[in-house]
């Protein structure tokens, strides 16, 4: 039976350094952005919860990290999202390129405001 992850902390506590450096970089810079947040998990993954609605989800997976900022950011971004695989509500960026921040700065800004 799989042990239920209940805060960041237990959730990279199973990742390779490298990938919990990635995590926490990512983790670090979103909360810098949101003055008012919990970072929570919800579906299994890391999730900042601002004003009490799930703002934006992220995780780490085989051979990506995951943002999940909903269809609507997605939408709005496609242009900018060109270079990455993304799905409906996800956004997938690859473990062996840095991740954008500037572009990720820039939905958390779109979140924020549409929230």
């Amino acid at each position: 039976m799989k042990q239920k992850i209940e805060n960041f902390e237990n959730y990279v506590k199973g990742f390779p350094v490298e990938i919990k450096k990635i995590l926490n970089e990512l983790k670090d810079f979103i909360a810098e952005m949101l003055p008012e947040n919990n970072l929570t998990i919800k579906y299994a993954i890391p999730t900042f919860v601002v004003k009490g609605k799930n703002l934006i989800h992220f995780g780490a997976f085989k051979n990506h990290i995951g943002l999940y900022p909903g269809t609507e950011a997605i939408d709005y971004f496609i242009d900018e999202l060109q270079d990455y695989k993304i799905s409906k509500g996800a956004i997938q960026f690859p473990l062996n390129q840095q991740l954008p921040f500037p572009l990720i700065h820039d939905i958390i800004n779109y979140l924020l405001n549409k929230n």
